[in-house]
C-alpha cells in the first residue's frame, strides 16, 4: 500500500462511522453531506478490501475486520490530534523542570545569584544544575543534553543560537597595603606580580605558557600591542581564587569589572582601573537549535536575558 495515496480524512470518516453505525448521522456529525459520507465509505472499502459495514436487520453492523481496525484507528487519530495541537504553555510556577546549564565562575558569581533569587519568586520548584566549562563539550550542547552555556567564547558552531548578555570592562583588584598604589601607572603595573585568570569556551583546559600571548587573552594581548609584558606568578581558571589572592597577597588581579565590584565592600582591597586600555569582553549565552522553540527553554532564556539586563545597569 502506498501511504502517500491515503487520505487521512478517510480515517476520520471510519472512526465516526464505526461509532455511529449510521451513514446519515456520521455525515451530520462531520458536517458533510450524506452522499459525501457514502462515497467515503466506498473508498474505505476499497482501501481495506473489506465491506466494513454490512446492513442487517439490526442496522449497520461492523465486519470482523472493521472491529479489529476500530481501536487501532482511534489510537492513531488520538496521536495525530495530540501531535498537531498547540503545545501547552509552560507554567514556571508549577514546573519542577531541571535546567542544566554550563556557566563559567565569572557568570556563576555575577549572574547566577540574581537569577536564583528571581527563580525563588517566579519558579520556586525549578532546579538549576550548574556545570563547569570542563564538564561540557559542544556535542553535549548540540544534542540538547545541556540547555545552555554561558561564558566568553572565542568561537561557537554556526548552528548554535547565541545572545550577548552584556559587555564588561576590566578593573584591577589590589591589596590596599600594596606599595604599587602609591604611584599606579603602567611601569609600576608591569613591575608588580600578577595572577592570571581566564576560562573561555568549554572543554578540558591545558597548561599555560607565559610566552604564548595569544592564548593568554585580552589583558596580555593589549599589553603586547604596547610592546609590554607583565610578570605572571600564578595561573588560575577561577575568578574567585584570583580575587582571594589579590586580597591576601602582593598580587594584582586584572579581572572583568562586574567581578571586581563583588569586592567593593571588602575593606582590604582597592578596585582601580588598569593603567592601559583593554578591549571589553562579551558574556554570551548559547544553545542548541533543537531547543530554540521549546516553551520552557524559551522562558528560561528570557529570564536570563532580563536578569543580565538588570545587572548591566549597575
Amino acid at each position: 500500500m502506498n501511504m502517500s495515496r491515503i487520505d487521512l480524512n478517510l480515517l476520520v470518516y471510519f472512526d465516526v462511522l464505526l461509532r455511529e453505525l449510521n451513514v446519515t448521522r456520521a455525515a451530520d456529525q462531520l458536517g458533510i453531506s450524506q452522499p459525501a459520507m457514502s462515497n467515503g465509505l466506498k473508498r474505505l472499502r476499497v482501501l481495506f478490501d473489506d465491506p466494513l459495514l454490512i446492513r442487517t436487520s439490526k442496522g449497520m453492523t461492523p465486519t470482523e475486520r472493521a472491529s479489529e481496525l476500530k481501536p487501532e484507528i482511534r489510537e492513531l487519530l488520538v496521536g495525530l490530534e495530540k501531535a498537531v495541537q498547540p503545545k501547552a504553555k509552560f507554567n514556571p510556577y508549577e514546573s519542577e523542570k531541571v535546567f542544566r546549564m554550563m556557566a563559567s565562575d565569572y557568570a556563576e558569581a555575577t549572574l547566577i545569584p540574581l537569577l536564583i533569587a528571581r527563580l525563588r519568586n517566579e519558579a520556586p520548584k525549578v532546579i538549576l544544575d550548574i556545570m563547569t566549562p570542563s564538564d561540557v563539550n559542544f556535542p553535549d550542547v548540540e544534542q540538547g543534553r545541556v540547555d545552555m552555556v554561558i561564558n566568553r567564547f572565542d568561537s561557537i558552531p554556526q548552528s548554535f543560537h547565541q545572545k550577548v548578555l552584556w559587555k564588561d570592562t576590566f578593573s584591577c583588584l589590589i591589596n590596599k597595603k600594596h606599595p604599587v598604589l602609591k604611584n599606579f601607572n603602567l611601569e609600576s603595573y608591569l613591575d608588580a606580580h600578577h595572577v592570571w585568570v581566564s576560562k573561555t569556551g568549554m572543554g578540558v583546559g591545558v597548561g599555560m605558557d607565559p610566552d604564548d600571548v595569544q592564548r593568554l587573552g585580552w589583558v596580555d594581548e593589549a599589553l603586547a600591542k604596547l610592546n609590554a609584558k607583565r610578570r605572571i606568578t600564578v595561573f588560575t581558571r577561577h575568578y574567585q581564587a584570583a580575587s582571594s589572592l589579590a586580597e591576601r597577597q602582593d598580587l594584582i588581579a586584572t579581572v572583568p569589572s562586574k567581578m571586581a565590584r563583588l569586592q567593593q565592600d571588602n575593606s582590604r582591597v582597592s578596585i582601580v582601573p588598569p593603567p592601559f586600555d583593554i578591549p571589553p569582553i562579551e558574556l554570551t549565552m548559547a544553545w542548541s537549535p533543537l531547543l530554540q522553540h521549546n516553551p520552557a527553554h524559551r522562558w528560561m532564556r528570557e529570564l536570563i536575558t532580563e536578569t543580565a539586563r538588570i545587572i548591566d545597569r549597575f
